[in-house]
């Protein structure tokens, strides 16, 4: 079947390929599907970082990356910081800064990440919490990009849609809407404004990226 991405609301996904489970952010998650072959969670803010969450998808064997604070709370995991990259079992991931350069809400000195995440024959970029930022321009190379179109804690859709001329991807997903900040509006908005590919997903919904 490939590689596929399901949007699991908010800021949460899921990627499968193969055998290899990756879930991203899982966050108010409806069952318990204990799958997941990595977790990766970009920051400690509550609408990210789920321990009850994470175990829902865990098994015994589930490794843990994250940033430093949410490795901490978990006592578990491996810390990932910007800059840094890790490889798994046919999986490789890299952390990017992710931050707010002019609002106080993600500062740029707690280390928190994004991810570049290679898996299959996709590189993958899920921004986190982030405005555009000039780490962000260095981003290339990029088959799928999962934006923040929301505002107000991270990009709205039009600084989303301008991130996507620098990181020029084949495709783009919007999220961080229709939960706490962003509507439908804001996903469409970024979806008829950029040049590249994008899917408008509702929660729960699966595309496959081949």
């Amino acid at each position: 079947m490939g590689t596929t991405l399901q949007w699991l609301g908010h800021a949460g996904f899921k990627i499968c390929h193969e055998d290899t489970v990756i879930y991203i952010d899982p966050w108010k998650l409806k069952g318990s599907p204990g799958d997941a072959t990595v977790v990766l969670v970009s920051h400690g803010h509550y609408d990210h970082y789920s321990a009850e969450d994470i175990a829902k998808v865990s098994r015994p064997d589930t490794k843990l990356v994250a940033s430093a604070d949410v490795v901490r709370k978990e006592k578990n995991g491996e810390m990932i910081t910007p800059g840094m990259t890790i490889d798994f079992s046919g999986v490789r991931v890299s952390g990017v800064a992710a931050y707010n350069p002019g609002k106080q809400f993600h500062p740029k000195a707690n280390n928190w990440v994004g991810f570049v995440i290679e898996v299959g024959s996709q590189r993958i970029y899920y921004a986190g919490d982030t405005d555009l930022t000039e780490d962000m321009k260095s981003i290339k190379e990029i088959d799928v990009a999962l934006l923040p179109v929301g505002g107000t804690y991270t990009m709205n859709a039009t600084e989303a849609a301008e991130a996507t001329k620098y990181i020029k991807p084949e495709r783009a997903v919007p999220y961080h809407w229709g939960e706490i900040v962003g509507s439908r509006a804001d996903a469409d908005k970024f979806a008829n404004t950029v040049e590249c590919q994008v899917q408008v997903l509702s929660p729960g919904e699966t595309i496959s990226l081949e």
